[in-house]
């Protein structure tokens, strides 16, 4: 029976609230301390990969909204200073897009048959695991084809990006990523001019 690789130390970062089967939600352990916009993350054994879709910080209780606290602060930090009950009030959590899991020794650019389980450890993906993930870029279909209420393109746009950097040849993993966007974006020719602009070297 295949066992699971050993893989490069990763960064814990958050902790998932809620599992669905395209997406998770994650709270960070560190107020404003979410992975960027379009990065890799992992959650669970065997690992399911997720791209980081939305960030928001926001009250603790969804019947509080933060108020405005800083009008005689010198700066944001100072704020923080002045009132340390904020780190307690507030919180960030992020949404990511399910775009493929681990089973065995393989890579599957496909949904996994589960989510997540609720208070699995979320990691952000090092450099080595973000280049052998996407050495195939049959996720992209999954990201195109998200839910409306995700800015699809500039998620698209900022996960190849950090994806490039993890490349010995960002310019080429670039190029392949528009070739294959080309055919699964035939006829919208504004879209994917879009995503291009995005990513150009």
């Amino acid at each position: 029976m295949p066992t699971n690789p050993p893989q490069p130390p990763s960064a814990r970062v958050a902790e998932v609230i809620e599992g669905r089967t395209g997406e998770l939600v994650a709270e960070c352990y560190r107020l404003h301390q979410a992975p960027p916009l379009g990065s890799l993350v992992k959650a669970g054994n065997p690992a399911i990969f997720g791209v980081v879709c939305d960030v928001a910080t926001e009250s603790v209780d969804p019947g509080r909204r933060p108020l405005a606290r800083g009008q005689d602060a010198a700066d944001e930090a100072d704020i923080y200073l002045q009132n340390p009950q904020l780190a307690r009030l507030l919180r960030t959590t992020f949404r990511a897009l399910i775009v493929g899991h681990r089973e065995g020794e393989y890579l599957r650019h496909y949904l996994p048959p589960q989510p997540p389980h609720v208070h699995s450890f979320v990691y952000l993906c090092p450099a080595e695991e973000v280049r052998e993930f996407t050495q195939s870029l049959d996720f992209l279909s999954i990201l195109l084809f998200a839910p409306e209420r995700a800015p699809v393109d500039e998620i698209i746009g900022a996960c190849l990006r950090q994806a490039a950097s993890a490349h010995p040849d960002r310019r080429q993993f670039l190029v392949a990523a528009g070739k294959t966007l080309a055919p699964l974006l035939r006829g919208e020719l504004a879209r994917l001019n879009t995503i291009l602009t995005r990513i150009r070297p």
